[in-house]
């Protein structure tokens, strides 16, 4: 049997076949040639600087030989924290998640890493290599889920961040998962979790789930806020307080609304108008939260108003959101609904703003808006404009959106949204051309795709 490849054996013959010396190899890495030595007799580990030096030197890839090193040092060797620690960031800069997926599984049953390895997540979470840290977050997790600790309970949140994507099923997933570890969280971050919680079931329509996140939110938030001053060494929050218990009264409204409760609405939108409460001098930062605030109040007042069946409204909301790039969209949404609702003509208005009925990322000075609310608000206004030229006898335009609704419906694997565009289309099937009912069994057979890896849990039929 042929002995198992080293890293010094790598070396060692390369040397020989480039004929070189052991110090012209040693400045051709730029290591010592001490140093060098007493790597290629065995006297002293490589370090993980020390090989990329050497990986270079030898003109192969980054990287190149971190499988082989982990056999090495990893799993013949000690297992050291100074060889570990390195390596999962090393990996985790240049994508190498298979290795990373081996050192968890070598050192996960050494409880002396479990620090370490959170601490690595944090790190790596907080540069944004989410893919990496997740593998470390889920190894602390599963290591300690019979504790009651603050940690296991960051982990858990942190994965569902990092998990958050356009499949619904699989958000609801992570929203349940993670709900029962917000007590156990840290105060501070406790608001920022329940925002994003109610932020998801937003995204899902759960409404009555959005209104108890929001009231938990504002009731947890009002008590930071007052009790700030008395302990300023404690962690904050990722933003001030007071946007926290705005954004409740936000949450509240939107329920409201949503639940055909319009009045309620307007009042919980006079609440996050009202800032007289907020404690002066205030930071810029607060500044610009009650601006921003103050802003989708206005907004919003119009929204609520024109869902109540207030269309009179309509020429003075368009007047107002037009040199608003930011609110146009959420305008447009809400006037194609209610023309839909009501039965009025919008068509001037969607031709006035036709660049915006394509979907685009939404912001604000308080930062970008919740990606899975954007996607499945666009979605639906892809279906309320196939819908309103539908009815209007406009078949191509209320064919191309239907349509393009269908697909975005599918990304989402959203079964409420897709079985909508399954029963438009039938219903007008009739008035879709050849290319239109082509493009409708290429997403039908995507849906049946889905279907099949749900184990036949919705099944449609072209």
């Amino acid at each position: 049997m042929e002995p198992a490849p080293t890293i010094l054996a790598e070396m060692e013959e390369y040397i020989r076949r480039e004929g070189l010396s052991i110090s012209q190899f040693a400045e051709r890495s730029g290591i010592h040639s001490g140093t060098l030595s007493n790597m290629l007799h065995g006297r002293r580990p490589i370090a993980m600087q020390q090989l990329d030096r050497v990986t270079r030197a030898m003109g192969l890839a980054e990287g190149y030989y971190y499988d082989l090193y982990i056999d090495n040092y990893i799993v013949d060797g000690s297992s050291d924290w100074r060889r570990v620690g390195p390596l999962l960031q090393r990996c985790a800069e240049l994508g190498k998640l298979d290795s990373i997926r081996r050192v968890v599984r070598i050192v996960t049953d050494k409880l002396q890493y479990l620090p370490a390895l959170f601490d690595t997540a944090e790190e790596l979470y907080a540069k944004g290599r989410s893919e990496a840290a997740a593998l470390l977050y889920e190894c602390v997790a599963e290591s300690e889920k019979y504790q009651h600790s603050e940690r296991l309970a960051l982990c858990q949140y942190r994965l569902f961040r990092i998990g958050l994507c356009e499949d619904q099923d699989e958000n609801l997933r992570l929203a349940n998962q993670f709900e029962s570890y917000v007590e156990r969280l840290d105060e501070a971050d406790q608001l920022d979790a329940l925002k994003h919680l109610a932020d998801v079931f937003a995204s899902l329509h759960n409404w009555s789930k959005v209104d108890e996140l929001g009231d938990r939110l504002g009731r947890k938030s009002d008590a930071q806020y007052k009790y700030r001053k008395k302990n300023k060494t404690q962690k904050q929050p990722d933003r001030p307080p007071i946007y926290y218990k705005l954004y409740a009264y936000l949450l509240r409204a939107a329920a409201c609304d949503e639940t055909g409760d319009h009045s309620r609405a307007l009042h919980f939108v006079s609440l996050y108008s009202d800032t007289s409460w907020v404690e002066l001098p205030a930071s810029k930062e607060e500044e610009r939260v009650m601006e921003q605030f103050k802003e989708w109040a206005t907004a919003n007042s119009y929204l609520y108003r024109l869902t109540a069946g207030d269309i009179e409204i309509i020429p003075e909301y368009i007047n107002y959101v037009e040199s608003r790039e930011n609110e146009i969209f959420p305008a447009l949404f809400k006037i194609i609904q209610a023309a839909n609702r009501y039965k009025f003509n919008v068509d001037d208005i969607l031709i006035k703003f036709n660049t915006h009925l394509y979907y685009k990322g939404q912001s604000s000075r308080s930062r970008k808006a919740n990606q899975q609310l954007v996607s499945d608000r666009y979605t639906q206004f892809l279906i309320e404009l196939a819908v309103y030229y539908l009815t209007k006898k406009k078949w191509d335009n209320g064919l191309f959106y239907l349509l393009e609704s269908l697909e975005s419906s599918i990304k989402l694997r959203s079964d409420s949204y897709i079985v909508k565009c399954v029963g438009l289309f039938e219903k007008y099937r009739s008035v879709a051309g050849q290319q239109q009912r082509n493009a409708y069994a290429n997403l039908i057979g995507e849906v049946q795709r889905i279907n099949e890896e749900k184990d036949g849990y919705m099944v449609i039929l072209s």
